[in-house]
């Protein structure tokens, strides 16, 4: 059974590294130094377990975006992001907050916009990757 936490990244570090090097690093060749970028302890993140291992990640930063959703390539598919996604739109609503935006990468702009993201402005290059600014209004 899948279940998502919502944690603080000290006590689940490597495990929400691991998921994000395996990821980012291995599979999309993102150079290691991008990957960590000295944000994560102000974030609160989410954690997608199947049974006692952790499968996939998101994390929501203070500003109210919405990054770092990494799920295993064997889980892909089977609902894991939806229900990380979904997690971090709940923490941002519980703060109040009226919207929250993301980088995506352009071949997950389809899976944002099923859940109400739209586009905003134009393609641009992170991490040798083409992404696209997506915003979701929680009004």
């Amino acid at each position: 059974m899948i279940r998502i936490e919502l944690t603080q990244f000290s006590p689940l570090e490597s495990s929400i590294l691991q998921i994000r090097f395996d990821v980012f690093v291995a599979e999309q060749g993102v150079e290691p130094s991008l990957e960590v970028d000295g944000r994560d302890p102000e974030c609160v993140h989410a954690i997608a377990y199947d049974g006692g291992l952790p499968i996939g990640t998101g994390r929501l930063l203070p500003d109210g975006h919405i990054g770092r959703m990494a799920v295993l390539k064997e889980y892909r598919s089977t609902g894991v992001g939806q229900k990380v996604l979904l997690k971090l739109v709940e923490a941002a609503r519980e703060r109040g907050w009226k919207q929250v935006e993301l980088s995506s990468q352009i071949q997950a702009v389809n899976f944002y916009e099923r859940f109400g993201f739209q586009r905003l402005g134009d393609v641009y290059i992170e991490a040798g990757i083409d992404h696209v600014d997506m915003r979701l209004d929680l009004e």
